[in-house]
């Protein structure tokens, strides 16, 4: 299996702009008093009829880059209580302490249920600080996942049907998926917990520290390469920032390495175009045995 050719040393990507492009609209929050935001959650990024759960981070993330001093996310972790609707949703944050150079706060988003009550969906707890500002000296035993490069790997648009719960946020997305990753996609699961992809924004916008937040949980869920199907429902995503990543496409691996009592963890790294690790997540989530 080749590996693919690191690109050149990279500038970072300048920081994108509210209007730039879907991802962008599609996140905007409007701040109708102090740490209070109203946003309606975009249908184009439903994994079936549910709210992709790296998208309403990336949501999240952007009040509390407005609610707090700092701009980005350094750790920031969530816990999904109940399934996100596309619609309305009303987002409360809290200042929790405000330092030079970290800050920290929570937040929950809420919608309401058919009766008219407020139903409280994902509560968040971060710490924000200024990427742009770390000393560039990395020290890691770390490196970047191997595999093809893009034009020998494989999207859903390669396929002759689309690929199963994909639904309208993968035509929001690019990804090219590392073939030795898509043996369920042949009906042929290769029985490891792993998942491996080019990505990208369908629209060519650039990656900065706030759409990591959506690329941490955007690949297909390394269950089925275990040979079970379905999405499994995200219990709790922990996402750590680590560097702000430079323009052209991300590696996105992620792997699984025990699945017990019908719960599996996902660890996920991110790796820029400099080779530069600039993304950690780890997620627990259910999966559906039968």
């Amino acid at each position: 299996m080749r590996e693919a050719a690191s690109a050149p040393a990279a500038t970072r990507a300048p920081r994108a702009t509210i209007g730039d492009s879907e991802f962008d609209r599609d996140t905007a929050v409007t701040r109708r008093a102090p740490g209070v935001y109203d946003i309606d959650l975009s249908a184009g990024w439903t994994i079936i009829s549910a709210v992709n759960g790296g998208y309403l981070l990336a949501v999240l993330g952007r009040a509390l880059a407005d609610a707090l001093p700092h701009s980005d996310p350094f750790t920031i972790s969530a816990h999904y209580l109940t399934a996100s609707q596309p619609g309305p949703a009303v987002i409360r944050t809290d200042t929790v302490r405000t330092g030079r150079t970290l800050s920290t706060g929570q937040a929950s988003l809420f919608q309401y249920d058919d009766e008219g009550h407020e139903v409280e969906r994902i509560r968040v707890l971060a710490s924000y600080g200024d990427l742009d500002t770390l000393p560039d000296d990395v020290r890691t035993t770390a490196r970047p996942p191997v595999f093809p490069p893009m034009d020998q790997c494989f999207g859903p648009e390669d396929g002759p049907t689309p690929v199963s719960g994909s639904s309208a946020i993968a035509d929001r997305l690019m990804l090219k998926l590392d073939p030795s990753t898509l043996g369920w996609a042949l009906g042929a699961p290769s029985g490891k917990g792993e998942m491996r992809s080019w990505f990208g924004l369908a629209d060519g916008r650039d990656a900065d520290p706030l759409s990591l937040l959506l690329a941490v949980d955007a690949l297909p869920p390394t269950a089925f390469e275990m040979g079970i199907m379905g999405w499994g429902p995200t219990v709790d995503l922990t996402v750590l920032g680590r560097a702000s990543p430079a323009p052209g496409p991300l590696r996105v691996s992620i792997t699984t390495r025990n699945l017990a009592g019908g719960f599996l963890e996902e660890d996920a790294e991110i790796w820029d175009s400099g080779d530069r690790l600039v993304a950690q997540s780890r997620q627990l989530a259910r999966a559906r045995l039968s």
